[in-house]
């Protein structure tokens, strides 16, 4: 796989899109007495997948590798222990 690679925008589907945009309208409207219509809120869910989403993939992409190359280490210290002289 090629470190340059674009990254897909992410998306949610059914349930969790649905809950995503309600989420959005509560929090602009209690927090910035901002009522925007589904269109225009969908317009902002979109711009947060779109521009600050993968900042966030990218860092459990870290975490996860980084997380991985912890276990791996500790796995080949463990066969090390296991091997017979």
């Amino acid at each position: 796989m090629s470190r340059g690679r674009k990254i897909a925008p992410l998306e949610l589907e059914g349930a969790a899109q649905q809950a995503a945009l309600q989420a959005l309208e509560r929090f602009l409207e209690d927090r910035f007495e901002l009522e925007l219509g589904s269109f225009e809120v969908q317009e902002v869910l979109d711009l947060i997948a779109r521009e600050i989403a993968p900042h966030y993939y990218n860092k459990a992409i870290a975490d996860a590798q980084a997380l991985l190359a912890d276990r791996f280490a500790s796995l080949e210290s463990d066969l090390w222990a296991l091997e017979k002289a």
